[in-house]
Order: C-alpha cells, then structure tokens, then sequence
C-alpha cells in the first residue's frame, strides 16, 4: 500500500502543477491580449480594456494557483508519508470527484487507497 500512497502523492503534485501551467498560461495570454491592444489601439476604449484584460489574466492566475496549492502540499505530505497529508488528500479526493474526467479518476483512486484498511493502517503505524 505504500506504493499506491507514494504514486497519488505523485499524481497529486502533477495535478496541482498543471493547474498553476494553465494559470501561466492565461495570464500570459491575458497579459498579451492587453500589450496588443496597448500597441494597436490608442483609443479611450483601448485604455479602459487594457487593465481589465490584465486583471482577469491575474484573477484567474491567482484562483488557479490557490485551488492547485493544496493538491501540491498534499502531495509531497503523501510522499513522505506525513499523517496530516492523509486527511488533507482525502478532502481534495472528495472534492476533484467534480472534477470530470481527470479529477474524478484521481479522487477515486485517492479515496480507495486511503480509505482502505491497509491506507489507514500505514497512517496509524509510529514508526515507518
């Protein structure tokens, strides 16, 4: 059961990762799409879209970046085997159930294997 805690650890720092890559992504794109019509458009209209299209690019950023933050955390805790990083991983499993089609497998992945006795008992042990 080890290995299974191990590899959702794993899975769970992959997630979150790609998470904060697609928060990159849209502010990059975001912060783009206003330097373009920064250089094209010197207009009124112009100067009042530029720091909207920058602040919806920080926005999502910075959303994508607190949702993907705890599935990371949690997972370096599963890797290390850390007893807080269970209770954590299973609250995140329950949640990326929503999360279709990715997050439903790994939330179901993440609860059976920590909700499984053998899961449960590799939390409980003292010592490793």
């Amino acid at each position: 059961m080890t290995e299974h805690v191990k590899i959702l650890g794993i899975l769970h720092v992959v997630y979150g990762m790609l998470g904060v890559l697609a928060g990159i992504i849209v502010m990059l794109v975001f912060g783009g799409l206003a330097g373009l019509v920064s250089v094209a458009d010197h207009s009124r209209d112009a100067k009042v879209a530029i720091p909207i299209l920058g602040g919806i690019g920080a926005f999502v950023f910075v959303l994508l970046l607190v949702l993907s933050l705890p599935g990371i955390i949690a997972g370096f805790g599963l890797i290390e085997l850390q007893p807080w990083a269970r209770m954590l991983t299973i609250v995140l499993s329950a949640l990326e159930l929503m999360s279709v089609p990715f997050g439903t497998a790994l939330g179901i992945y993440g609860l059976w294997v920590l909700l499984s006795p053998g899961g449960e008992q590799l939390f409980r042990q003292p010592s490793r």
